[in-house]
């Protein structure tokens, strides 16, 4: 039996075949180096670089950062730094204020050290209502209040690092 293919239909299956066989040849070998890929077999070699192994690969180079200009452009004030310069009066004022903010902030803090302590009382609490009966309750009750004690102990002790790290 002998099937006639029509004339566009031969020349569309031949080019098709042509196409899928460039794609072959086009890839060639591929050569990491690094964090880098090269085709270049004898700078691969000069580099010291493996070759890829598996399907094609497809890399998109992204944009490049601008160069610093020879002269940075003049900024009010003089500065050259990432923002503007803050004179220091207004850098004092504002360390002063932020100084007062944290040592409230370390009150609040101490005082809840205090009640969390009085309340978990070395770790014997007075029992209340149904924990009496139900010692599991009482139980997770002392546990819950450990824990409130080591937060407010790590509370204290991360504003007293934030208070050290400012300038007196």
């Amino acid at each position: 039996m002998s099937v006639a293919l029509s004339q566009p239909i031969v020349g569309l299956l031949s080019s098709l075949a042509l196409l899928s066989a460039a794609s072959v040849w086009a890839q060639g070998t591929i050569y990491r180096c690094g964090n880098e890929y090269t085709n270049d077999a004898a700078v691969a070699k000069q580099r010291g670089c493996t070759t890829m192994q598996g399907g094609n690969i497809t890399i998109i180079e992204g944009t490049r950062p601008n160069a610093p200009s020879a002269a940075p452009a003049a900024r009010p004030g003089g500065a050259q730094g990432s923002g503007p310069r803050v004179d220091s009066a207004a850098q004092r004022q504002r360390d002063a204020d932020a100084r007062a903010t944290l040592e409230a902030e370390l009150r609040k803090a101490e005082q809840r050290l205090t009640d969390a302590q009085k309340a978990y009382a070395g770790g014997e609490p007075e029992k209340q209502g149904i924990e009496g009966r139900n010692h599991q309750r009482y139980l997770d009750r002392v546990a819950e209040l450990k824990n409130a004690v080591t937060r407010a102990e790590n509370d204290v002790a991360g504003i007293r690092r934030e208070l050290d790290r400012l300038p007196n």
